[in-house]
């Protein structure tokens, strides 16, 4: 009888552990299938092969560090939560202060922010940090920068210049308490200290927490190209923080998918009245040695790949574009009053030209195929696209 009783409950036990694990598997599959790179699904974005990561950190020397901040559930609590959001850094060399980047940007279409960019088209470089997070957190996240790089070089403001941080900022209202502003100096602080190269989380993660791009779950996405030694040899990078566009605009690999897919919008992507229509955020960088003036010229062309994607830069849509060298050296204080640095003709400029919007769009796209479904504040959801659904609609329109 013991025995019996014995084998009875090891029985009962394993039902209720299959139960439990059915449970669990039932609930991870809930809109959260595998995520893959858009071209491990077989969808080739233009002709310049990648770099080996397929990443800005392609680019040597650039580092890419993130918190992401995940809490609460229900209704929305202003100040308290739920909390869907983080921050994104991009270092784009060691000591970027006593040695700075050329840079150049461009504002595709201005309903949003990214600080700092009146000194770096004043002076054509960037000597700092570059911070991603969502709109009202900028202040906090800028102190942050500030805070992180008074503590690397102690004289800033006093025997040394001050600093104005560039941090960029795109609205995840729809899913966080933005009103909160969670992210706060310490982990931004924290971000900086544990950048580093190698690849690069993208999706749901960092400042790409809350953010909602084509009707469907978007976020940091990342992408690379190399050129042939014949063309220089050089890799461009990009990051984004995609939180732009309508479902019915989106375009993956020429095809109109999002007028294909054929599923109902979540509420979180139609915006209410009073709230923004989205932005992006695109990161460029290289090691072609470019000045800021041909930096900003290769910002403006990151617009031809969002373009790409399907997106027309709406009315209420900030898009801005941000590029960087690595090849030459800004001296901080430089000795000498002159100084040579290695430049690229203009002649020359077509396969970077390319490159970035070929490595622009497939960042945008990997940040949609790479985002879980998450839900926010009030219940809003911001649905992952199927990647079943897409490959059925590649499959079937490219017969």
């Amino acid at each position: 009888m013991k025995s019996e009783r014995l084998t009875t409950r090891v029985l009962m036990l394993a039902v209720l552990w299959f139960a439990l694990l059915s449970g669990l598997s039932a609930n991870a599959g809930d809109g959260q299938e595998p995520r893959q790179r858009v071209r491990d699904l077989g969808i080739v974005i233009g002709s310049y092969p990648t770099g080996p990561l397929n990443a800005i950190t392609d680019v040597a020397g650039v580092k890419v560090g993130k918190i992401t901040l995940i809490s609460g559930e229900g209704a929305l609590k202003p100040g308290q939560g739920p909390v869907r959001t983080g921050v994104t850094v991009i270092i784009p060399r060691d000591d970027v202060w006593h040695k700075k980047v050329p840079a150049g940007a461009f504002v595709l279409n201005g309903t949003g922010e990214m600080t700092g960019l009146a000194w770096i088209a004043e002076s054509g470089f960037l000597e700092y940090p570059i911070a991603l997070t969502n709109t009202l957190n900028v202040p906090r996240v800028a102190n942050g920068v500030m805070s992180w790089m008074i503590k690397q070089y102690p004289e800033i403001g006093i025997d040394d210049d001050t600093l104005t941080p560039v941090v960029a900022e795109c609205d995840d209202g729809r899913l966080s308490d933005i009103q909160g502003r969670h992210v706060s100096e310490q982990d931004v602080m924290a971000a900086l200290d544990h950048a580093v190269s190698g690849p690069v989380k993208e999706g749901t993660v960092g400042a790409g927490t809350g953010m909602v791009s084509y009707g469907f779950k978007g976020g940091i996405g990342t992408a690379s190209r190399r050129l042939s030694e014949n063309d220089g040899g050089y890799t461009v990078g990009v990051l984004v923080n995609a939180n732009h566009g309508r479902r019915p605009e989106l375009v993956i690999g020429s095809m109109p998918v999002g007028k294909l897919y054929e599923a109902p919008q979540p509420v979180a992507e139609v915006p209410r009245p009073g709230q923004s229509e989205g932005s992006i955020v695109v990161v460029i960088a290289t090691d072609a040695p470019l000045d800021g003036r041909q930096l900003a010229r290769l910002a403006k062309r990151a617009a031809l790949g969002l373009a790409r994607t399907g997106s027309t830069a709406r009315h209420g849509s900030g898009d801005f574009m941000l590029a960087f060298s690595t090849a030459n050296i800004i001296r901080h204080y430089p000795k000498e009053p002159t100084f040579q640095q290695i430049h690229l003709a203009d002649t020359h400029l077509n396969p970077l030209i390319t490159a970035t919007v070929e490595a622009t769009e497939e960042a945008i796209l990997n940040a949609l195929t790479m985002a879980t479904t998450v839900v926010g504040r009030d219940g809003h959801r911001a649905e992952a696209i199927s990647l079943a659904r897409l490959r059925a609609i590649l499959d079937q329109h490219t017969k």
